[in-house]
């Protein structure tokens, strides 16, 4: 009887209650009946647009980190998808957007940071960029749990072990497993990345590969045979005080 109630409220209560909800719960919501599903399916409806108030910080908001992101709801899972302030070298703090991790300037260290969520299935897209200089070594890629997050010296910390899969932003090298696995993209005279430029990372957990795009170019399949574990975006960088920015975009766009 109560379900059957709550069904019949008129539309702009039920969207006052959903805002209240958590993004995992509106999922649950949306399958409950028809009425449920088109209060939730506009993505640039109230109930995102109060999650997204709620999720994310007024800097974040005001700023163009999320220029690329198409809705509120949108907005949220990226947020909720963002780097982790928990998973991070000591050296590494996540700025009040909640998108942009910094590395402290402290000499002969390398620092990585992971995403908050992981995958094991599924296709995945999300955008990296650097805000500062790369220094000798700047890696872009995947990680385990289970791969470092911090070392001495300035090395290529993201593909320095079996745990992790990282693209050398200075060198235009492939790293897994402490070895190069040769360079990226295969091209004469690939262009060397450019601060700001927004590398799109496309992991398919069902063709287990790790693909980039630069700009609307895609660049090609960089790893294959990736395994059936949780992958994280990560990256490490060495030079003080620069700044990288993370953005997930959910399901990449095929063509």
């Amino acid at each position: 009887m109560l379900a059957m109630s709550a069904a019949r409220l008129p539309p702009r209560v039920l969207e006052v209650i959903f805002s209240y909800l958590d993004p995992h719960d509106l999922l649950t919501c949306a399958l409950t009946c028809r009425r449920w599903l088109r209060c939730l399916s506009d993505e640039n409806g109230d109930v995102w647009r109060a999650l997204c108030m709620r999720f994310l910080t007024a800097d974040a908001l005001k700023s163009d980190v999320l220029c690329n992101v198409p809705s509120y709801k949108a907005k949220v899972r990226a947020a909720r998808h963002a780097w982790n302030q928990h998973d991070c070298s000591r050296n590494i703090f996540v700025k009040r957007n909640g998108f942009t991790l910094h590395r402290n300037p402290v000499a002969q260290s390398t620092d990585a940071a992971r995403g908050r969520r992981g995958f094991s299935d599924g296709r995945h897209a999300w955008e990296v960029w650097w805000e500062g200089p790369l220094g000798t070594v700047a890696v872009v890629g995947v990680a385990t749990r289970r791969a470092p997050l911090q070392s001495q010296g300035y090395v290529a910390l993201l593909g320095s072990d079996e745990q992790s899969w990282g693209w050398n932003l200075v060198e235009n090298q492939l790293l897994h497993g402490g070895e190069v696995g040769g360079t990226f993209p295969q091209c004469n005279n690939a262009p060397r990345y450019q601060i700001g430029e927004r590398i799109r990372v496309i992991l398919d957990m069902e063709d287990r590969t790790l693909a980039f795009e630069r700009g609307h170019e895609f660049l090609g399949v960089a790893f294959r045979g990736l395994p059936r574990v949780r992958l994280y975006p990560a990256v490490s960088a060495v030079y003080g005080n620069t700044e990288v920015t993370m953005v997930y975009l959910g399901c990449p766009l095929d063509g």
